[in-house]
């Protein structure tokens, strides 16, 4: 195979910055995506006259379509015009917003989250590629620190500010769909003016189809599974049986047939990398901690500690708070000194520790020490998120720079999924059980139905905020093991100096040195 690739533009510090802001822009809407309907969801369902059994998945197949097409982007990242890719993410992502919002039944917006994730899984695996593409590692630590803070804040603000839409009666459920276009084409105009990046033009190529198919199908699968289970089926049943069985033979299948093919969409080499192996478990490790974090605590505000919908989202603002902060810190001192490895160890070290303080609240607990717990995590989960991928960036050839990225973007996102789904049965089975011994045998439906507390007598609803906020507690005992696990990860990850090319200017000598 051979490949040809034009001289790597000069970028001027404007256009970076504007291609910066461009990136930062359509990752933001594109995790707040996943997330802004959690609060709409209820006026959602009821106005296009959907089931129960479909609430969950307006949000589901959202994620199944961005978690099971990253690593198939970012493999294309690596084979073709980067710039026209990100585009086209992001107009697709602009279509999937416009047919949501102007839905008029499930089915049509079932459709159009698709087509939102497929969009939204480009544009968070290919914006950090593209980013590493135009700066050098030694360059990239402040920009990176900024990409974290955008994840963190898209995670968290969603809830938040779509149940300001949602309260806001001349605005509606319709504009969580709709206020995320103008800032990607907003980001899309920024992309087109200011991204440079050269084209590479690879010969006999042939993308592994099969590969891709199998990938995607297993990843799927293993979602399907984790959404429903404890849900629809008991996790011990013959249902997860059967799905677990089938998403491990799929994925079986595909590291079969990815390690013969002859373009891999993930090369199979990359994880012969120590560096790439370590920082793909802790990420998945990581996005147990974040994800859980985020979802778990807006149901304690409300249920344990009487708060409203919108009052949630804004007591998670700690949470933002300790991420940006120590994100964008450790990004300005990464780039300042070149060491990066004890701000990956510090982060393990500081999030084992906010898991663990987080497990020690109850409905007594005030307001001000859960702020404080919640912002001892994410400055934790902020010092790890964007630096594994510096980590890894720096260690592999420039030609796995897409594939790598992906990678570690895909293992945060299916760490994430898989956890919130496992941890949410540990929470419906708590809750269970201790409304059963607080209330009975007739309690013990407790973790199947979230209480509207609003109509429950007093002593009522203090039982009922107490079962909550011990459960809650129990979930963050439980993630603390894993956020133990990402700090070991991360102690044996090997500090290498950063590298002063771009990854383009690195693609270029690779080439000439014919590797």
């Amino acid at each position: 195979m051979s490949t040809e690739t034009e001289a790597a533009p000069i970028h001027s510090r404007r256009d970076v910055v504007q291609a910066m802001w461009g990136l930062m822009m359509g990752m933001f809407v594109s995790i707040l995506a996943g997330t802004i309907v959690s609060t709409a969801l209820p006026r959602i369902v009821a106005e296009l006259k959907g089931s129960q059994s479909i609430f969950a998945w307006i949000v589901t197949v959202e994620l199944l379509a961005m978690t099971a097409t990253v690593p198939l982007w970012g493999k294309l990242a690596d084979l073709y015009n980067r710039k026209l890719l990100i585009q086209a993410s992001l107009s697709l992502f602009v279509a999937g917003s416009l047919i949501a919002g102007f839905s008029q039944n499930i089915e049509m917006l079932i459709v159009s989250r698709i087509v939102q994730g497929l969009g939204a899984g480009g544009v968070t695996a290919l914006a950090t590629v593209v980013m590493a593409a135009m700066i050098p590692p030694r360059e990239l630590g402040k920009y990176s620190g900024m990409f974290g803070a955008v994840f963190g804040v898209g995670t968290v603000a969603g809830p938040l500010i779509g149940g300001l839409l949602v309260d806001t009666s001349w605005l509606g459920w319709r504009w969580c769909f709709f206020i995320g276009i103008p800032f990607t084409l907003a980001a899309m105009y920024l992309l087109q003016r200011t991204l440079h990046l050269p084209v590479v033009v690879k010969r006999e190529t042939k993308i592994d189809y099969l590969g891709a198919v199998l990938i995607v199908s297993g990843v799927s699968t293993l979602l399907i599974w984790s959404s429903l289970a404890g849900q629809k089926f008991e996790w011990a049943s013959g249902w997860t049986a059967g799905l677990v069985t089938l998403g491990v033979l799929l994925l079986a299948a595909a590291v079969r047939v990815e390690a013969t093919a002859h373009d891999p969409i993930v090369p199979l080499s990359i994880f012969r990398n120590r560096t790439v192996s370590l920082a793909t478990i802790a990420s998945a490790l990581v996005g147990v901690a974040m994800f859980g974090g985020t979802v778990f605590l807006s149901q304690y505000f409300q249920l344990a500690l009487g708060k409203t919908p919108t009052q949630a989202g804004l007591l998670g603002l700690p949470l933002i708070f300790g991420l940006l902060i120590s994100s964008t810190v450790a990004g300005q001192m990464i780039t300042k000194y070149g060491r990066w490895k004890a701000f990956l160890v510090s982060g393990g070290v500081i999030m084992v520790g906010g898991m663990l303080l987080l497990s020690t609240i109850s409905a007594q607990t005030t307001v001000f020490m859960v702020s404080v717990h919640m912002f001892v995590l994410g400055v934790g989960v902020g010092l790890m998120m964007q630096n594994l991928v510096l980590a890894a960036q720096n260690d592999v050839p420039a030609k796995d720079l897409g594939a790598t990225t992906s990678t570690l973007t895909f293992f945060r996102s299916l760490g994430g999924a898989i956890g919130v789904s496992a941890l949410g049965a540990v929470l419906a089975s708590k809750v269970s059980s201790l409304a059963a011994e607080k209330f009975g045998p007739l309690g013990g439906d407790g973790g199947s139905q979230v209480p509207d507390i609003s109509v429950l007598p007093p002593e009522v609803k203090a039982v009922i905020a107490d079962i909550y906020a011990t459960a809650t507690a129990e979930i963050f005992l439980v993630g603390a093991p894993f956020a133990v696990l990402a700090m070991l990860a991360v102690m044996f990850i090997k500090e290498k100096p950063l590298k002063e090319q771009s990854g383009d200017d690195r693609l270029a000598a690779e080439m000439a040195a014919g590797h």
